[in-house]
Parts: structure tokens; C-alpha cells; sequence
């Protein structure tokens, strides 16, 4: 089925839940569906790290750490002066703002729960190399939780699962008999490589430019976003996916979209003292 004549079917039967919940992203006012209460996330979002905390080994790096909450700190002060100064509501009010060091050096990752939940694991400092690339990727993980991507993304999930049964009942079970004679969920797959993948790659580069203006909010030079990410593209040794397979762009795509918001970026996101 063609994927616009897909989500008009779903969008005619879930209106009513959705046009409500329309809002738009901050500072790229990129238009967004919440069907799912960002409380809600936020809560199970901070029992789960509290097991995270308690499963995965803390690194004893405290001299890292201690960066890694300096920087954090200066972003959530620098987001909050930001929106002061727009007279915007500070999407960021109601997190409770934490950060963690796994030991894990095969890990190149760093992520950042909804409400502010935040652990960056020791690989990943193999490619930073120092604070300006730290930075950037706390920059990045950061604007993840001020964008409410994870609010999107649960709630994009509840519109395809009910729209993908709508349609199988509709269908008088076709799509069920789809399944069976495939052995695998072929409705599922299809959704998440024509209308999830592209969808939370967008989220990545929107969280990509977010995450530049907040670093260069808070005094970082933005110039070492690219020297990281070609810093990451050599470690990954060229072992990425097809774009259209991943749920993040690709290295080349990223670097050329960071060069081409930098200049903009530095003019219009000075630093703020």
C-alpha cells in the first residue's frame, strides 16, 4: 500500500485523538504528534536508569565525569536562559537533569533519556578526544530530550500499531495472512523502513542542528562537531548500513549538513554569557 494513502487512512480514523496533540518542535518549529503523556515517559524513563545505574559498572573516571556534569550544567543553563529570553516556556521545566559514566570501552555511544536521564559510555571518548567533542555529543543527546523525540516516537508507534490493526480488520484479516505465509511480520517491516527509519532520521538531524546551537550557546566551539563525527566515521571503519536501512543518516550526510549549518549557527547562536 502507498505509504501517503497508508497515514491518510490512519490519520481519518485517529483524528480525533490526534489533532489535539499537534505541536511543534522547538527552535526548528518542525510540526509534531504527542499522543502519549510526556509525565508518563519521564517517570518510567527515570526507574529504568535507576536500574542502569545499579546493572552496568560506574567508571571511576572522575575527572571525566566531573567534565561531563561541568558541560551539562552549562547547557541546562544556557537552554533555560535561552527560552527565558524568547519569553518561550523552557521545554526542559520539568527535568530532572542527571549524568553517568558507564565503563564499557566497546560501547561508542551516549544517550539521554526524556526527563533530562543522561550516560555516556567510555568508548565514545575514543572520538571526542577532548571537551569542545564532548560537547557535541552531549549537545546532541541533550537536544533528543529538549525535542521530545521519545514522546514522538511512542507515540507515532501507538498511531502505525493501530492503524496497521484497523486496516487488517478492514481487510477481512489479509494482513494477518500476509504474516503467515511469510513467517515474519512483513506489514512491521515495511512500516519501519518507509515511514519509521526516514522518520527518526530526521529526528537525528534535527537533535544534529539542535544540538550545535546549544553547544554553541554554551561557549563551545561547534567547529570540533565535524572533527567528531569524521573522528566516528573512521572508527566505524566504513561499516554502516545503507542509509534507508538505519535509523540514522549517514556519515557523509551528517558531516555535509554540519558544515553547511555551521557559519549560520555561529552567527545567530552566540554564546551566552
Amino acid at each position: 500500500m502507498d505509504r501517503r494513502k497508508f497515514l491518510s487512512y490512519v490519520g481519518c480514523s485517529c483524528c480525533g485523538l490526534i489533532l489535539p496533540s499537534c505541536t511543534t518542535a522547538p527552535i526548528t518549529n518542525r510540526n509534531q504528534l504527542k499522543i502519549i503523556p510526556e509525565s508518563k515517559l519521564n517517570a518510567q524513563a527515570a526507574q529504568i536508569y535507576e536500574k542502569i545505574k545499579e546493572k552496568e559498572k560506574m567508571s571511576e573516571d572522575k575527572e571525566t565525569l566531573l567534565s561531563i556534569k561541568n558541560i551539562g550544567k552549562k547547557m541546562e543553563n544556557s537552554i533555560d536562559e535561552y527560552f527565558s529570553k524568547k519569553e518561550i516556556e523552557n521545554p526542559t521545566n520539568n527535568f530532572q537533569w542527571e549524568y553517568i559514566l558507564i565503563e564499557n570501552k566497546k560501547m561508542r555511544n551516549a544517550w539521554c533519556m526524556p526527563g533530562g536521564k543522561i550516560a555516556v559510555y567510555t568508548g565514545i571518548l575514543d572520538a571526542t578526544k577532548n571537551t569542545n567533542g564532548l560537547a557535541a555529543v552531549m549537545g546532541h543527546e541533550i537536544a533528543h530530550a529538549v525535542a521530545k523525540h521519545s514522546v514522538e516516537r511512542a507515540s507515532r508507534g501507538v498511531l502505525i500499531n493501530t492503524g496497521t490493526q484497523l486496516i487488517d480488520i478492514f481487510s477481512g484479516g489479509k494482513l494477518s495472512k500476509v504474516n503467515q505465509v511469510t513467517g515474519m511480520n512483513t506489514v512491521g517491516l515495511l512500516s519501519q523502513i518507509g515511514i519509521m527509519n526516514p522518520f527518526t532520521r530526521t529526528q537525528e538531524s534535527e537533535a544534529d542542528y539542535l544540538g550545535m546551537i546549544f553547544s554553541s550557546l554554551s561557549g563551545y566551539d561547534i567547529r570540533e562537531t565535524v572533527k567528531l563525527w569524521e573522528r566516528m566515521k573512521k572508527l566505524n571503519k566504513g561499516k554502516e548500513p545503507p542509509e534507508f536501512m538505519s535509523t540514522h543518516p549517514s556519515s557523509d550526510n551528517r558531516i555535509k549538513s554540519l558544515n553547511n549549518w555551521m557559519n549560520e549557527i555561529i552567527l545567530n547562536y552566540p554564546p551566552i554569557v
